[in-house]
C-alpha cells in the first residue's frame, strides 16, 4: 500500500496533532493564528522579530477599502446571500497583477535579480544601486512595469512602506530583498524621469522573502491577509448592505 507521507497533521478517535504538537493540549491558547500560519510554512517556529514582521505584513495586507477585490466578493453575497464561501473565493480569485499578486511579483523580481549575481553582494549601498540600475534599466527598455512600484492612490508615498521597513530593521530581519527594494526606490527617478512610490504590496513581498519564503508562497499570505478583510465587508454587506446599490448604478448607467 502507497504512502502519503505529510508533517503537517493527522487525527484520530482521540486528538488532532498539528506540526508534532497535539492542537488541544499544546497549541490552542497558546501559540497566535499568525505564528501558526508561519510555522505551517516554513516548517519551523520563527523568532520573536521574525513574527513581529509577519503578523505586521499580514496586518498591511487585510484590506484596502473598497477594492475590485472586495466589490466582487460584495456583489457575489448579492447574487448569492446563502453562499459565503463563493463570495469570499469571488473577491481572492482577482488576486493578480495589479492587486494582491504584486506581492509575489515583486519578490520574484527581487529573487531573480539577485540570483543573476554569481557572488554575494558587498555590504554597501552604492553595490545594491547598482544593481537596482540594472533591474529598472532593463524593465524600461523592455517597456514593463516594476512590480512594487507606484499605486494608484498613493502618489507620494504608500504609508505601509516605512514601516515595514523600520519593524524589519528593529528587528534584526531586514536583508537583501529589503535592500534590493529599497535600492530601486532610490535609483528609478534618475532611470524613468519620474518619481513613484515603493508600494506596501512590494514592501511586504520583499519582507516575506527576506523572512527566508520561497517565492511562490508569497501570493498564498496576501491571499491569507485578505481573506481578513474580505470577510469583513461580507459581514458589514449582511448588516448594512451596498451591493444591490452598487448593481442598481451600473445597470442603469449601462448604455
Amino acid at each position: 500500500m502507497s504512502e502519503y507521507p505529510t508533517s503537517i497533521g493527522r487525527s484520530d478517535a482521540d486528538s488532532i496533532t498539528v506540526l508534532g504538537h497535539n492542537l488541544a493540549g499544546e497549541l490552542m491558547g497558546q501559540v497566535g493564528f499568525g505564528e501558526l500560519a508561519f510555522w505551517l510554512v516554513a516548517g519551523r517556529r520563527p523568532s520573536a522579530g521574525e513574527l513581529r514582521v509577519f503578523e505586521a505584513v499580514l496586518v498591511a495586507l487585510a484590506d484596502h477599502g473598497l477594492t475590485p477585490s472586495a466589490i466582487a466578493a460584495r456583489l457575489t453575497l448579492t447574487g448569492a446571500p446563502e453562499s459565503v464561501q463563493g463570495a469570499l473565493a469571488a473577491g481572492l480569485l482577482g488576486g493578480g497583477s495589479r492587486f494582491l499578486g504584486v506581492t509575489e511579483d515583486c519578490g520574484r523580481m527581487l529573487a531573480d535579480a539577485l540570483a543573476s549575481r554569481r557572488e554575494p553582494l558587498p555590504d554597501d549601498d552604492t553595490a545594491y544601486d547598482e544593481l537596482a540600475s540594472t533591474v529598472v534599466t532593463e524593465a524600461r527598455d523592455a517597456r514593463r512595469l516594476l512590480p512594487g512600484l507606484g499605486h494608484p492612490v498613493h502618489k507620494t508615498g504608500d504609508p505601509r512602506t516605512p514601516v515595514i521597513i523600520r519593524l524589519a530593521v528593529e528587528s534584526d530581519v531586514y536583508g537583501e530583498y529589503l535592500r534590493l527594494f529599497e535600492a530601486i526606490g532610490r535609483v528609478h527617478p534618475a532611470i524613468l524621469g519620474r518619481t513613484l512610490p515603493l508600494n506596501g504590496a512590494g514592501v511586504c513581498g520583499a519582507a516575506l522573502a527576506d523572512l527566508g519564503f520561497p517565492v511562490d508562497t508569497l501570493r498564498g499570505f496576501a491571499l491569507l491577509a485578505r481573506t481578513a478583510g474580505l470577510l469583513g465587508h461580507l459581514a458589514e454587506e449582511q448588516r448594512q448592505p451596498i451591493g444591490p446599490a452598487i448593481y442598481g448604478h451600473v445597470d442603469r448607467a449601462a448604455d
